[in-house]
């Protein structure tokens, strides 16, 4: 058994942790960030999102998804769901099998499939049920339940009395994801709004929305004035973000990867996935390859054959092409 214990308020801040996303902060790739990072501690990972209702029903694909490998630890697992007794029994489940060292409430996802039935950034219209589901989850969990949210549905102001009403609730840190869910993924991340809920809050906060370098990072803790960041697409492609941003923080500068160092790593990311996933996993995984190429000239000549490929041969032979080409 692990013995990580996480202590929002005792964990060295700032906090840099990677962010829960959907279809891609699995297993393999919490592993690959943990990895690159060269930590055991750190960043502090967040899976991504499983239903309280899938895990009640016992359904063996969802349970399958809050299985964890010990290099991940420490994990936050995230749940979403609007009703408070289903979801402190996905708590218990989850806590029973696998013991992560923290959970997570979506109150924050704006995709329709999700709100349309109440779940995610809907949450944030009902705050008394909201602070049911939390207090429900505190009750049975041993360990910390945070919560994540946005600004609001549609006023940015919304936030302001939702983040201490979780609080209140028992919520033992706050996530501020600097968008409305009107906004969606759209426009910018207002860090000046996310600044106005930390001044509403004694629990730890993280800042959410656009924090894609270690520069970012900088600029978004000084204006937020957050206790860390929860990075998310900025970390995609790129598991070298948190000791880029370890490193900047330590020293001011930091080190990019070169094509040899990525591919490495790539590599790497593939033969988990596919230890995940089975031979699926050849083509799971070109949604990570996307990310991985992303920017660079001819990217897309290369990504049509890795998209092509059938096997892990073919697609190492595609790795080896670029490692010979002068494109990179």
């Amino acid at each position: 058994m692990h013995n990580k214990k996480l202590s929002w308020n005792k964990i060295n801040k700032p906090i840099i942790a990677l962010s829960p996303m959907a279809d891609m902060t699995d297993s393999s790739f919490c592993r690959v960030v943990k990895e690159v990072t060269g930590e055991t501690d750190f960043p502090v990972v967040f899976r991504e999102m499983v239903s309280s209702e899938a895990v009640v029903r016992g359904s063996e694909k969802t349970l399958d998804m809050t299985d964890i490998h010990e290099a991940e630890r420490p994990l936050v697992q995230q749940i979403f769901g609007s009703d408070p007794i289903v979801m402190r029994e996905a708590l218990e489940k989850i806590q029973t099998e696998h013991s992560p060292e923290g959970f997570d409430v979506n109150m924050g996802c704006p995709v329709y499939k999700i709100t349309s039935n109440f779940n995610g950034c809907a949450l944030m219209k009902d705050p008394k049920n909201s602070a049911e589901i939390v207090k429900q989850m505190i009750a049975v969990s041993n360990v910390p339940v945070s919560v994540k949210i946005r600004l609001g549905w549609s006023d940015i102001n919304d936030c302001l009395s939702f983040a201490p009403a979780m609080e209140q609730a028992g919520a033992t840190l706050i996530t501020v994801h600097g968008r409305t869910k009107e906004q969606g993924y759209s426009g910018v991340s207002n860090w000046e709004q996310i600044a106005k809920v930390k001044k509403t809050i004694s629990i730890p906060m993280l800042a959410n929305g656009d924090i894609h370098t270690p520069e970012s990072l900088i600029k978004a803790l000084e204006i937020t004035k957050a206790d860390g960041a929860l990075i998310a697409r900025g970390a995609l492609g790129n598991p070298w973000i948190f000791k880029q941003m370890k490193d900047i923080l330590e020293t001011g500068k930091y080190e990019i990867p070169t094509i040899d160092e990525k591919i490495i790593v790539i590599r790497r990311h593939l033969d988990l996935h596919i230890m995940q996933y089975g031979d699926l996993g050849i083509r799971t995984f070109r949604k990570h390859l996307t990310w991985y190429f992303k920017g660079y000239p001819n990217a897309k000549f290369y990504r049509d054959k890795m998209n092509r490929a059938e096997n892990i041969e073919e697609l190492n032979e595609v790795f080896n092409e670029i490692l010979k080409s002068k494109d990179f």
